[in-house]
């Protein structure tokens, strides 16, 4: 007998092309794939301007990013009937920790809507992630 996933995809040109689903549920457990500061049509929202070798020159648009992608999360959710109030644990990665921490704090208050969210979290540094302008990726998982 196999395990029951439900599948929910955001309609991305790269879910195709990477190959594999925004989110699965099994059970009462939700697992949304990183959450990218884009909007509707893909395109980042605050891209990071690059250097001749696509390399980030500036990171002072990881605060857009994260809201993005906290707004992103909040749609792949809603497709469950959850919220960002089902989330137990969620993995920030980030392409400059000190931008990242200065944007944390008040951008994560405000999307939980918690001065001290009820959120097991961690937050991770990576030189580059899947898009060269890209400065921040969200993971969840949530119960319902």
């Amino acid at each position: 007998m196999g395990l029951s996933k439900e599948t929910k995809e955001m309609g991305m040109p790269w879910e195709s092309t990477y190959g594999y689903a925004q989110a699965v549920k099994v059970g009462d457990t939700i697992y949304i794939s990183g959450q990218l500061g884009h909007d509707a049509d893909g395109n980042i929202v605050g891209p990071a301007p690059l250097d001749e070798h696509n390399r980030i020159l500036d990171h002072s648009n990881m605060e857009v990013q994260m809201r993005q992608s906290y707004e992103n999360a909040k749609l792949m959710l809603a497709k469950y009937g959850a919220t960002l109030d089902n989330v137990v644990e969620e993995v920030l990665y980030v392409t400059d920790m000190d931008a990242a921490f200065a944007a944390a704090g008040p951008v994560r208050k405000a999307a939980y809507a918690s001065d001290k969210p009820a959120v097991a979290s961690t937050i991770l540094v990576t030189p580059r992630l899947a898009l060269p302008t890209q400065l921040i990726e969200i993971k969840f998982i949530a119960r319902i």
